[in-house]
């Protein structure tokens, strides 16, 4: 690619995702824990559709999956806000001449919610469940040593009680490798490009026993049936899809410490356009180990009218840390910390654990 055609391709990416559409229509996606972001990425302010070339990518942006070179594992517990748990696992690995092949499992629990009516404001007695969850499967190759795309296919769910709904999805994903800005003159050292789409798939709608009512088609007449089951038909509704598109870059690379700068921007179908920032800065104090500093801010956009904070600039504050160690031969073992700002919900803690055969 020459130095045109990437200023060309950025330009695009950064105009195609900012460009603005209204109403931003707040509210109206299911299945939204698959918006909740996994790995040390969190940290980063989530700036990650062009970072991830490991197991993460799995998640941000399929493609990068394609840069991963051994077998690895990740797990992640991410206590979310209101006593929601939160757990993410996935496993990757490479097959010669064919390319690289991802599953996960996203799984989010919501705890027991006492059953209360009308009648019993403090509750029944009983207690209900809800839980959600999204199993993929993921495949990314290298067409060339610049250019990456990868796929996932999802199949997602979500129970409430004795009801549920489900959909299948796909990730699709794109990566490009190259050497403008690289510090030390190679191209895997360069800038990077990523892109991607995730959850664009079918719609859910809840159905089960709890919909099921007794209905009384005639209630002013006698010898009708008086009990006829009847179901409330339940709106369909689609899933939160994201478009993502970013850069990352070097500004300095040793064979000691380096710092990595990304920008993504976002384009959700569900609120308004955003920018994530992020840093990671990657200390080798110790031979075989890595000690690493991150920080980020997620959700940079204006509001736009009064009612909606009187356009006020806002973002989430991220930051985490994390230390890689050599085990024996190519053996790695990583752990992960990450925070990250919620607002008025306060705060919510992320530990990863990753392991490279």
């Amino acid at each position: 690619m020459n130095m045109s055609l990437r200023i060309i391709v950025i330009g695009l990416f950064i105009v195609g995702s900012l460009n603005a559409q209204k109403p931003y229509r707040y509210g109206t996606t299911a299945a939204n824990f698959l918006e909740i972001g996994v790995g040390p990425a969190v940290a980063m302010g989530e700036a990650y559709v062009s970072v991830g070339k490991n197991i993460a990518s799995i998640y941000w942006n399929p493609a990068g999956l394609a840069f991963q070179e051994r077998p690895e594992l990740i797990v992640m517990n991410q206590p979310w806000v209101a006593g929601i748990a939160n757990k993410y696992v996935a496993s990757a690995f490479s097959i010669p001449q064919v390319g690289n092949i991802g599953l996960s499992v996203s799984h989010v629990d919501y705890g027991s919610i006492a059953v209360t009516d009308l009648a019993h404001q403090e509750g029944t007695g009983e207690y209900y469940n809800a839980m959600e969850y999204a199993f993929a499967f993921t495949y990314a190759r290298r067409l060339v040593n610049w250019f990456a795309f990868g796929f996932s296919t999802k199949y997602v769910s979500s129970n409430i009680w004795h009801s549920n709904a489900s959909a299948m999805a796909v990730d699709l994903g794109v990566s490009i490798v190259t050497d403008f800005l690289s510090p030390t003159g190679k191209q895997d050292d360069g800038l990077r490009i990523g892109m991607s789409i995730s959850n664009y798939g079918s719609r859910m709608s809840y159905d089960g026993i709890d919909l099921l009512t007794p209905i009384d088609i005639l209630p002013d007449e006698n010898g009708n049936y008086s009990n006829v089951e009847g179901a409330y038909r339940m709106q369909a509704w689609d899933l939160p899809v994201i478009f993502r598109a970013g850069i990352s870059f070097y500004p300095f690379l040793t064979h000691s410490h380096n710092l990595l700068l990304s920008m993504d921007v976002l384009h959700p179908n569900n609120n308004s356009e955003s920018i994530n920032v992020g840093g990671q800065y990657d200390l080798t104090f110790i031979k075989g180990a890595h000690f690493y500093l991150r920080g980020g801010l997620k959700g940079m956009y204006l509001v736009n009218s009064e009612e909606e904070l009187g356009g006020i600039p806002y973002a989430s504050s991220t930051y985490g840390l994390g230390v890689e160690y050599r085990l024996f031969r190519m053996q790695t073992i990583s752990m992960d910390y990450a925070y990250k700002s919620m607002g008025l919900l306060g705060y919510v803690d992320s530990f990863t654990l990753t392991y490279r055969f």
